[in-house]
């Protein structure tokens, strides 16, 4: 069939459309008699001003129909088929859509949309959502390719070349925009800085301490003035406080193609996860520091296929990113602690490197129940290996404990998923894990829990001379269990025990009091999933060679709670105990441990849809 109207769909922020660029120069080459159009939003549309990339923009009102409930308002649902009415008179051959389907909703809205014209072929990526495409080519994730590389995978399910290294970015910039910026900025090396990251979403900014650090050292460094750049919110007042460089404020004064045109004057650009960073990343000259948090840089890095500069930094925090990760969206805004970009030094990405990971290593043999990975060891292989960790130093490791219920919770909470899938090591603490090891064929050698952990690994440590320090639980049982563990291993060396709380206000204060004491292992008893978060967010600027969440376990060995008896614990049956003694939790028991049961038999070692592809990657 011959292709000669083709309509692409990318109704998406100015970022995003920016990363569509390199496949619209790839269907211009491989369709140069057909008519292209693109279908965007509003505020996007002008990127590709001048580009000669598109024979007409459509816009379409994104906003009104982000939920639901737009959609089924009378107004809304009549502009919306009236659309679909005006794209079906354009007779199109093809419809390309540039969109994951990360979620039901969204996959719906572009189904009608894309079925709505009526074209006979219709490509894009699929993740088993895409049941209305004629042609689709395999979405592995977020983060498994950049976006563009994957919209030219879509561009080449028609025919057009999917040759990353031929097709940058691609933005318009007019002569009239030129002679704008040359008027206000007459020299050229200036040092671009953008503070902002989009109304929307103000988690993926780093602190105007950080980027006024970068600014100045790069404005010493090269002897040029510094260019704020950006919107009105872009915390710009904090910012200008702590310039040291000469700068021109032109926040709020571009248009895109002015914004392009004082870019194209610059020779470094700072600034992060935003439409701004992919403009400057369509200039090819000009050299990228971009700090990233919550997003997935593996996905909205700058697209550099040629090779041209571009640092990207990272604090190293294992629960980041935890936005758009795998097949799902994530937190989209992140946590609200924001550690991954407070604890970002601007010395990173000055640098042009960082700790962009915890270690990395080969995991033990293990098993996969539901997604979530359980290592296939004993206890004396636990504390072989935390000897290992504890002489070769390095990075902090976090040591997670899972049972039924919390394998369950993660099902649902995609940042305990994440950061199951990215510990160092997750063990079995539950007779549920061990069962359903044996039930997909890898069995379990033994139950390896955090409550048994704490003094198994406080002997070994007495014998080996690591010093601990216990953080976490009421106010006095930290040190009391401390006390209790000192009196049966007389050598133990106790760095410190706090009693604190997983706030992020305190967790800045917290870090500086443990790193203090020069602990070897860290145990900490806020319940999960609170511990493993808080691990998570501060692993990388602990100076601890070990940590693990160990929940109630302070209680127990304090005295302040009682654990099951030895033969209960022996048989598998401590959560009869645990049932008995705390009779409310039969009815949370009730509702997880059947479904539990119920999903290992019917997905086994299958994560939960949209989870798939999460942590391989990050740790």
């Amino acid at each position: 069939m011959r292709l000669e109207r083709l309509l692409c769909v990318k109704i998406s922020d100015i970022g995003d459309l920016i990363t569509l660029t390199p496949a619209l120069a790839a269907l211009r080459e491989a369709f140069p008699q057909a008519r292209l159009d693109v279908l965007t939003s509003a505020h996007a549309a002008p990127i590709l001003d001048g580009t000669g990339l598109a024979d007409q923009v459509l816009i379409f009102p994104l906003r009104a129909y982000e939920r639901a409930a737009d959609v089924f308002k009378p107004a809304a649902l009549r502009r919306l088929i009236r659309f679909i009415y005006q794209l079906r008179a354009q007779r199109y051959d093809a419809v390309l859509l540039f969109h994951q389907l990360s979620t039901p909703f969204g996959a719906l809205k572009h189904a009608a949309l894309v079925l709505g014209t009526g074209a006979p072929i219709r490509a894009g990526l699929h993740n088993g959502r895409g049941w209305f495409l004629t042609h689709g080519a395999a979405d592995q994730g977020f983060g498994a390719l950049p976006q563009a590389a994957y919209w030219l995978k879509v561009a080449a399910l028609l025919g057009a070349p999917d040759s990353p290294e031929r097709f940058p970015l691609r933005v318009g910039i007019s002569e009239a925009d030129r002679a704008w910026a040359a008027e206000r900025l007459p020299e050229r090396g200036y040092i671009a800085l953008h503070s902002g990251s989009g109304a929307l979403n103000v988690a993926r900014r780093w602190t105007a301490a950080g980027y006024a650090a970068a600014a100045n050292h790069f404005a010493a460094q090269r002897g040029a003035s510094i260019v704020l750049i950006g919107g009105a919110g872009d915390d710009s007042e904090s910012l200008r406080a702590l310039l040291q460089a000469p700068y021109h404020d032109l926040i709020g004064k571009t248009t895109l193609g002015q914004l392009a045109a004082v870019l194209e004057r610059c020779a470094v650009f700072i600034g992060g996860d935003s439409g701004v960073m992919h403009l400057a990343a369509a200039i090819s000259h000009v050299a990228l520091y971009t700090p990233f948090g919550p997003t997935n840089h593996y996905a909205w890095g700058a697209w550099r296929p040629s090779g041209e500069a571009a640092v990207i930094a990272r604090a190293g925090v294992l629960c980041s990113p935890c936005a758009y990760i795998g097949g799902s969206v994530g937190l989209r805004s992140g946590c609200a602690a924001r550690t991954c970009l407070r604890s970002l030094a601007p010395e990173a990405l000055i640098a042009g490197a960082s700790r962009l990971e915890v270690a990395q290593r080969a995991r033990p043999p293990s098993v996969e129940v539901l997604g979530v990975p359980l290592d296939r060891l004993t206890f004396g292989e636990l504390l072989d290996q935390i000897g290992v960790w504890v002489r070769e130093g390095g990075g902090a490791r976090l040591i997670c404990t899972a049972n039924p219920e919390l394998v369950m919770l993660a099902q649902r909470d995609v940042l305990f998923y994440t950061i199951l899938r990215r510990a160092a090591l997750v063990t079995a603490d539950g007779v549920g894990l061990l069962w359903a090891a044996r039930h997909l064929g890898v069995p379990l050698p033994e139950r390896v829990t955090g409550s048994d952990g704490l003094s198994l690994i406080a002997e070994r440590a007495a014998r080996e001379g690591w010093r601990l320090f216990l953080l976490g639980a009421a106010e006095g049982v930290a040190a009391r269990a401390a006390e209790r563990l000192c009196q049966r291993f007389p050598t133990l060396r106790i760095a410190g025990t706090y009693s604190g709380d997983p706030s992020p206000e305190r967790e800045d204060a917290i870090v500086a009091l443990i790193n203090a004491a020069r602990a070897d292992i860290l145990f900490v008893a806020y319940g999960s999933p609170q511990q493993e978060k808080w691990l998570a967010r501060n692993l990388a600027r602990l100076e601890v060679k070990v940590a693990l969440g160990v929940g109630g376990a302070f209680d127990f060995v304090a005295g302040t709670a009682r654990r099951a008896p030895l033969w209960m614990r022996r048989l598998g049956l401590e959560w009869l105990h645990r049932l008995i003694r705390q009779p409310w939790r039969v009815r949370r028991m009730a509702s997880r441990l059947p479904r539990f049961v119920l999903a290992v038999l019917l997905r086994g070692s299958r994560a939960p849809r949209g989870f798939e592809g999460i942590g391989g990657r990050y740790g």
